[in-house]
């Protein structure tokens, strides 16, 4: 018996997921929607709504602890088990609520066990549809309200950008509608962006949206709900490389270390006329931490993301994926190894070469690199393990990508 086909759907524009479902629902009558409201999560309470042909049910659900992850333990996971038994609707779509990102609830689906196995046993995870307004969303993916600024649901400790949502929610997407209405400099500049933020994502607007957003003839590069490997290529796909509409992707690479006061100072050059940076960097003075950068508009983010393999001993080689073996060894330096700075930075209004220059200011000049580690060690460090900016330590610990890696909030 096969499994039902399971889309996630998401966006910051609530009439656009809305019409989105319509036109899902006159393509197959036989699709259940499932959605979890979470304005009154901090109140530990959630709204979720059931949509299967005629029946149209809200229930309150109150939870013991108003946060997300007993959102999909306690009811959104166990909901999609029994939607998923014999008799059950032919395809599900997961209608996310608007402050969430499809990454995180993704890697819920794939990983968190129901019944002693992932959802994705039982159901076949076909991908993700995100919703723009290329009228708004340039703006809000280069802004820097917070989300409960913005009056989205609040997570207990979310210190998230609306930004950080915006990207997150456009750059996992398999299918990406326009849904809202833009003048025609707006529509290029907001096609620029995604198309060199979801390069392998297909694009296409709601008035001509057909059967493709049931997800079933994507190409064979298609991410369809998968999480990236923080140790995997950072350019997904074929992005352009080109300057178009003001928007540029580029790429800063060097094989020693940064000073992580002087990459304080210049984290600012990240954020100013930039819509993502993401990227594997390392600190002189955490010779052995792989830490992971990543940027949306005026939110920054950096997390410890395991160990260079040159920290490590055979048996850390050994269980690594053989992509990310295999690109430590073409790349080996003679003192360092593996480590590197691999950094992607897509700007919109910024000058790439300004960019370049911050992080290369950022790096060991050849004098500290001729100290060694030991006097590294020693340089300031002002991120510690937990950072904000202001610099004051944040109330809890915000996921991104991998739920499992802890982040520096900027």
């Amino acid at each position: 018996m096969s499994r039902p086909e399971l889309l996630v759907l998401c966006g910051l524009h609530a009439p656009g997921t809305e019409a989105v479902i319509t036109r899902i629902r006159a393509l197959d009558p036989d699709v259940a929607v499932l959605h979890h409201d979470l304005r009154d999560i901090g109140s530990g309470r959630v709204h979720r709504r059931l949509r299967h042909g005629d029946h149209d049910a809200w229930t309150v659900l109150e939870l013991a602890h108003g946060c997300l992850s007993c959102t999909l333990r306690e009811d959104l996971l166990p909901q999609l088990h029994r939607l998923s038994e014999p008799g059950g609707p032919r395809r599900i779509v997961l209608h996310l609520d608007p402050a969430l990102e499809p990454e995180q609830v993704c890697w819920s689906l794939l990983h968190v066990l129901v019944d002693d196995a992932p959802i994705t046993d039982r159901v076949d995870l076909r991908g993700v549809i995100t919703c723009i307004d290329a009228g708004s969303w340039l703006d809000d993916a280069t802004g820097d309200l917070t989300v409960g600024e913005r009056g989205l649901a609040e997570l207990p400790d979310d210190e998230r950008t609306v930004a950080q949502v915006a990207v997150g929610q456009a750059e996992f997407a398999d299918v990406l509608v326009h849904t809202g209405t833009a003048d025609a400099w707006q529509l290029a500049r907001t096609d620029a962006v995604l198309e060199r933020l979801a390069p392998s994502a297909t694009r296409t607007f709601l008035s001509g949206l057909d059967a493709g957003v049931l997800l079933a003839d994507l190409p064979p590069g298609a991410r369809r709900g998968r999480p990236d490997d923080v140790h995997g290529p950072l350019l997904r796909g074929q992005p352009p490389l080109d300057r178009d509409c003001g928007v540029q992707l580029s790429v800063f690479s060097a094989r020693r270390p940064f000073h992580p006061e002087r990459l304080h100072e210049a984290i600012d050059a990240l954020l100013d006329g930039v819509v993502r940076t993401r990227g594997r960097i390392w600190l002189a003075t955490r010779p052995a931490a792989v830490l992971w950068l990543e940027s949306a508009g005026g939110g920054l983010r950096i997390g410890e993301a395991g160990e260079w393999l040159a920290a490590g001993d055979a048996a850390a080689w050994a269980a690594a994926d053989h992509e990310r073996r295999a690109l430590a060894s073409l790349g080996w330096h003679p003192r360092f190894g593996d480590r590197s700075q691999d950094v992607v930075v897509l700007s919109h209004d910024a000058d790439p070469a300004g960019i370049q220059a911050a992080l290369a200011a950022a790096l060991l000049t050849d004098a500290e690199l001729a100290a060694g580690e030991a006097a590294w060690r020693t340089f300031p460090d002002p991120f510690g393990w937990w950072h904000t900016d202001p610099c004051d330590p944040p109330a809890g610990v915000t996921a991104a990508g991998n739920p499992d890696t802890e982040h520096e909030e900027h």
